[in-house]
């Protein structure tokens, strides 16, 4: 028994079980490629010494990484799963406009806005009530209206939202009831789309105001 144990365990930190491939998923605005290429140093270490050190070393250098899952699949592969930061829009500054997620974490930082990314308009910055209001009615959103916002203007108690194109706005007030708004506010914008009103006001969900 010894002896297989020991036979076992050799076979096992040996070249036979060492990472020929590594494989990443869940990248969707990173390039796979290149975190694969950062996580190089792994390759040809065998699968039970891979260090989990080093690979989170590689990783905190993609701020886009919020979290990752490091599996070893016998005999060669590394599988890692990543997941990425979900951008809410960015902030101008005197470095330029810096993307950020709803946590405040800065992703990237461009000298003009980048299309297709709202403008975040805080009172306070990242630290205030009035970001992580804007972040909980961001991330509240449908993919489908959440790509439609330009801009977002926040204090702790009042979010508006100006939807690109059209110009409309929506008028939300404050967190409370955001994923019954956001239900109420898609309704709403499929009877009436943006191109026809002005505002759409769910500040009361149970009675939302379209002009």
């Amino acid at each position: 028994v010894l002896a297989l144990v020991i036979t076992t365990v050799a076979v096992a930190y040996s070249p036979l079980f060492a990472v020929e491939r590594i494989v990443v998923e869940g990248a969707v605005r990173l390039d796979p490629a290149a975190l694969e290429t950062a996580l190089g140093d792994e390759l040809g270490r065998p699968l039970p010494r891979v260090d989990e050190s080093e690979i989170k070393a590689a990783l905190v250098k993609f701020p886009m990484v919020e979290s990752y899952q490091v599996e070893a699949r016998p005999p060669h592969e590394l599988f890692v799963r990543i997941v990425e930061r979900t951008p809410i829009g960015v902030i101008e500054g005197p470095a330029g406009y810096s993307l950020v997620d709803a946590a405040g974490v800065v992703l990237d930082t461009t000298p003009g806005p980048p299309a297709g990314i709202p403008v975040l308009n805080i009172a306070g910055g990242t630290d205030s009530p009035a970001f992580e209001s804007a972040g909980l009615v961001m991330r509240a959103l449908p993919d489908s209206i959440r790509a439609q916002v330009t801009g977002v203007t926040a204090t702790r108690d009042d979010v508006t939202l100006t939807l690109g194109g059209s110009n409309a706005t929506v008028v939300w007030g404050g967190v409370e009831g955001s994923a019954q708004k956001a239900l109420v506010l898609e309704t709403a914008m499929q009877r009436v789309p943006p191109s026809a009103v002005v505002s759409y006001d769910v500040s009361s969900p149970d009675a939302i105001v379209i002009r």
